[in-house]
C-alpha cells in the first residue's frame, strides 16, 4: 500500500485481518510509524523507501495506491513503475479521473505492468470494516487480486461487495457516478432539514427522531442513517449542537462536477445532480448570500403549516427523488458503458453498493430487481418495480416545492426532480417552437412529425 493516509492504513490493517502479508509505504514518517503502531501483532511491514517496498513483495507484485488524485498519482507512477517488473500489478485506488485512468493504463499496458482503476467507497470505517469497491482495467489483473478484494469488501445477502466492473476506465467512472448520486441525495437530505426546521419547527431532537423513524421504511439507507446520528451531538465548545454551530457552506472535491460534465458530453440528463452541484457553489457564496438576503427577504413569510402533513410530504418526497438520482446517475453509466466500451454490468453495480458504501439504502433492493427484470433498461422510470411508487409520491413532491415558493425557501433539487420526471414522461414538449427559432436564424434545420427527413422554411 502507497499511501497509508486515514483510507490507505484502514486498507492495510482490513487486508491483515484477512490473514495477507501487507506492506505499507508513505513518505510521512509519522505514517510509517502510525502503521506499525496500530499494525502490532498482525502481518503488517512498515517501509522506508518505494524500493524497499517493492523487494519485500512476492513476485508478481500486487500494490495499491491510495493518494490524491491528479499530479501525485502520475509521480508515484514515475518513481514506482522502472521497479517494477512485467506481470506486476499496480492499483490506483483513489478518486482519479476516468481519463486519467484511461491514459495510464494504455501507457502502462505497453510496459507490461497491469494497471487498475478501482473505485473505492464506504470512508474510514468501510476502509477497516468492509468497502465496497469497483475495480476497471481486466478480468486478468482483477482475477489475480480477487480473494484480497472479496475477503476484505462488505457483504450483504447477495455476496461480497466488489466486482470486476468493466474494461479500462469503468472502475473509476463508476465510482464518478456513484460520488454524483451521493451528491444528489446529500441535498436532498439538506433540503428536507431545512423545510422540517425553518417551516415545521422540529427541534434537533424531533428532527433526529423523525429521520430515525424514517431508517426503519422504505427510506432506510446509510445517509439516513448518519442523519439521524447528526443531530443530538452537543458542541464540545458551547451549549448549543454542533449542528447549529457549522457554517452553511460545503465543500466538494470534484467528482459531482465530473458527473455533470461527462454528462453534458454524453447528452444525458441528470438535472438532480447537476442541482445539488450548483447549491454547493451557491452555498460557498455565504457573504453574498448574506448581503444579497437583507435586500430581498429582510421580512419572513408566514404561512400556516400542519407539522404531520409536512413530515409525511417529506418522507415521500425524498423517495420520490431519491429514486430519481439513481435513475439518472444509472443511465448515464448505462450511456457511458456503450459509448466508451465498458461493458459494465448495472444489476452488479448496483449488487456491490448495497453494503459499504455512502449511498447504499434499501432502494438498491428494488432497482437490481428492476435491471435483473430487463438488463436492457435504459432508465428505472420505465420498470414497472416504480411507476406505482413514482405515481403516488408525486404529489409530495409538488407540496414540497409549493411550501419552497411561499416560504422563499430553495428547493433546487426537488424542483430538478419533479421537472425531469414530468419531462420524461411528457409525449409532447414545447421543443418544437426551438427548433423553428434554429431554423428561423441559422437554417439549422428541423424534422416534422408527417415526414422523416430534415427540412428548412423560408422564414422570412
Amino acid at each position: 500500500m502507497i499511501g497509508l493516509g486515514t483510507m490507505g492504513r484502514n486498507l492495510v490493517l482490513n487486508i491483515a485481518d484477512h490473514g495477507f502479508s501487507v506492506c505499507g509505504y508513505d513518505r510521512d514518517v509519522a505514517q510509517q510509524q502510525r502503521l506499525t503502531g496500530e499494525g502490532t501483532g498482525k502481518p503488517v511491514l512498515a517501509v522506508a523507501s518505494m524500493q524497499q517496498l517493492v523487494d519485500s513483495l512476492e513476485k508478481p507484485a500486487k500494490i495499491m495506491l491510495l493518494v490524491p488524485a491528479g499530479k501525485i498519482v502520475d509521480a508515484v507512477l514515475a518513481e514506482l513503475v522502472p521497479l517494477l517488473q512485467k506481470s506486476d500489478i499496480v492499483i490506483d485506488g483513489g478518486n482519479s479521473h476516468f481519463t486519467d485512468t484511461d491514459k495510464r493504463y494504455t501507457q502502462l499496458q505497453q510496459s507490461g505492468v497491469h494497471f487498475m482503476g478501482m473505485g473505492v467507497s464506504g470512508g474510514e470505517e468501510g476502509a477497516r470494516l468492509g468497502p465496497s469497491m469497483m475495480p476497471g482495467s481486466n478480468e486478468q489483473s482483477f482475477n489475480a487480486v480477487k480473494n484480497i478484494l472479496e475477503s476484505i469488501a462488505a457483504k450483504t445477502e447477495d455476496g461480497p461487495c466488489v466486482t470486476f466492473i468493466g474494461n479500462g476506465a469503468a472502475g473509476h467512472y463508476t465510482k464518478m457516478v456513484h460520488n454524483g448520486i451521493e451528491y444528489a441525495m446529500m441535498q436532498l437530505i439538506s433540503e428536507v432539514y431545512g423545510f422540517l426546521k425553518s417551516v415545521g419547527g422540529l427541534s434537533n431532537a424531533a428532527l433526529q427522531q423523525t429521520f430515525a423513524d424514517w431508517n426503519n421504511t422504505g427510506l432506510r439507507g446509510f445517509l439516513i442513517e448518519i442523519t439521524a446520528d447528526v443531530f443530538l451531538k452537543k458542541d464540545d465548545k458551547s451549549d448549543s449542537f454542533i449542528i447549529d454551530m457549522i457554517l452553511d457552506k460545503a465543500k466538494q472535491k470534484g467528482t459531482g462536477m465530473w458527473t455533470s460534465q461527462s454528462a453534458m458530453d454524453l447528452n444525458i440528463p441528470i438535472p438532480v445532480i447537476d442541482a445539488a452541484v450548483s447549491m454547493r457553489y451557491l452555498s460557498a457564496m455565504k457573504e453574498d448570500r448574506v448581503a444579497t438576503a437583507a435586500k430581498y427577504y429582510p421580512v419572513e413569510n408566514i404561512v400556516t403549516i400542519n407539522k404531520e402533513h409536512l413530515v409525511n410530504d417529506c418522507k415521500n418526497a425524498l423517495q420520490f427523488a431519491f429514486i430519481l438520482a439513481y435513475a439518472q446517475g444509472l443511465h448515464l453509466l448505462s450511456a457511458a458503458s456503450k459509448a466508451y466500451s465498458y461493458d459494465v454490468n448495472i444489476a452488479e453495480v448496483v449488487r456491490i453498493w448495497k453494503g459499504g458504501c455512502i449511498i447504499r439504502s434499501s432502494l438498491l433492493n428494488e432497482i437490481r430487481k428492476a435491471y435483473l427484470e430487463d438488463s436492457t433498461l435504459t432508465n428505472i422510470i420505465q420498470s414497472t418495480v416504480f411507476i406505482d411508487v413514482l405515481k403516488n409520491s408525486r404529489t409530495a413532491v409538488a407540496n414540497i416545492c409549493s411550501i419552497s415558493m411561499q416560504h422563499s425557501m430553495p428547493a433546487t433539487a426537488f424542483a430538478a426532480s419533479l421537472n425531469y420526471f414530468d419531462a420524461y414522461c411528457t409525449q409532447r414538449l414545447p421543443a418544437n417552437l426551438i427548433q423553428a427559432q434554429r431554423d428561423l436564424f441559422g437554417a439549422h434545420t428541423y424534422e416534422r412529425t408527417d415526414a422523416t427527413g430534415s427540412f428548412h422554411t423560408d422564414w422570412k
